[in-house]
């Protein structure tokens, strides 16, 4: 995977509990700062994170 360029979540407090997201041209990258690993990283599509950001805040 290439390098990516991570931002944290504005919701999130001070804590370890904050999701991170990265964007490339094809994906967008979801991380969770309390499971930092490579493998607990999800991948999905544009479209389908468009999808769930409206989901989430209808």
């Amino acid at each position: 995977m290439p390098a990516t360029t991570w931002q944290k979540s504005s919701y999130c407090a001070q804590g370890e509990a904050c999701v991170h997201i990265s964007v490339t041209a094809e994906t967008v990258l979801l991380s969770d700062s309390a499971t930092p690993s490579p493998s607990a990283i999800l991948t999905t599509t544009h479209p389908a994170f468009t999808a769930l950001i409206r989901m989430l805040t209808k």
